[in-house]
């Protein structure tokens, strides 16, 4: 577990608790991760860094039903990438990688801004599954 853009002790903890659980299900719902386990309780992770005048978002090129089944086994995230264009606002992403028994798996959590916002704080918690919740 890499805490370069981690959040949180709480979201660390989160995390921590989330190693070895089944996964029953993955979905990206209003920028929000939900990683739902067999034990009736789902992780959840978004970027909680929003400031003002900035554009966040998340994205993931991944078949998630690929790794239903799957245990989680690390997460741990990249280093951020830095894009500017002609006009000076900045494009940020950053990539977040969850390691399970079927392999890898990529969230990139995107921040558009104008130079003078930016940055990560990945935040996660413990909440019911996805899914029970409607």
């Amino acid at each position: 577990m890499n805490k370069l853009y981690i959040g949180s002790d709480r979201t660390m903890s989160a995390i921590k608790d989330s190693i070895g659980e089944t996964i029953t299900n993955i979905i990206i719902i209003d920028d929000n991760l939900y990683i739902n386990f067999d034990n009736d309780k789902a992780l959840r992770v978004w970027d909680g860094g929003q400031q003002c005048c900035e554009h966040r978002y998340m994205k993931c090129d991944d078949d998630l039903n690929d790794y239903i089944g799957a245990t989680l086994t690390n997460v741990y995230s990249k280093p951020a990438i830095f894009t500017d264009d002609d006009w000076g606002s900045r494009h940020e992403t950053v990539f977040v990688e969850f390691e399970t028994t079927n392999g890898v798996f990529t969230i990139v959590n995107h921040n558009l801004h104008n130079g003078y916002y930016g940055g990560f704080y990945i935040e996660g918690e413990i909440t019911e599954p996805w899914l029970s919740r409607f």
